[in-house]
C-alpha cells in the first residue's frame, strides 16, 4: 500500500512537470507567432515553404541539429535574429528558398530572442 501511495505521488508530479514543459512550449510558441517568426520559419524538420517549395527559412529542429554540440551557439542564433543574416554566407544554401534573414530588432527583443533561440536549440 505504502509503494502505490509513492507511485501515485510520483505520477502526479510528472504530470505537473509536464504540463508546466507544454506551457513553456505554448508560451514559446507564442512569441514566435507574435513576433512574426512563423512568417518564414516552422518548428518541425521537413515542414514545407508556401506551393510545397522549400521552406523561406530553416526549420527550427533542424536548426537544433545543425548547432547541436556547437559552443555558445545562442549567442550566433540572438545576432542573426536581431541584426540579420549576410546572404552570401547562408550554410542553409539550397535547402531554404529564402536568401538571408532580415534584421528583426524592431520585432522582437533581445531578451525575448534569446529566450526563443533557447528553446529552439532544446528541439529534437
Amino acid at each position: 500500500m505504502r509503494n502505490q501511495g509513492k507511485m501515485a505521488a510520483l505520477l502526479a508530479l510528472s504530470l505537473v512537470a509536464g504540463s508546466a514543459m507544454a506551457g513553456v512550449n505554448e508560451d514559446m510558441r507564442t512569441l514566435a507567432l507574435n513576433s512574426g517568426c512563423f512568417i518564414c520559419h516552422h518548428v518541425e524538420s521537413g515542414s514545407k515553404g508556401p506551393n510545397g517549395m522549400a521552406p523561406i527559412g530553416p526549420n527550427w529542429e533542424d536548426v537544433a541539429l545543425r548547432y547541436k554540440g556547437q559552443k555558445n551557439p545562442a549567442d550566433e542564433l540572438v545576432r542573426a535574429v536581431l541584426a540579420g543574416s549576410n546572404p552570401y554566407g547562408s550554410h542553409w544554401k539550397d535547402k531554404v528558398s529564402g536568401l538571408a534573414m532580415p534584421p528583426n530588432a524592431v520585432a522582437i527583443s533581445e531578451a525575448d530572442a534569446r529566450k526563443l533561440v533557447n528553446w529552439i536549440l532544446t528541439l529534437k
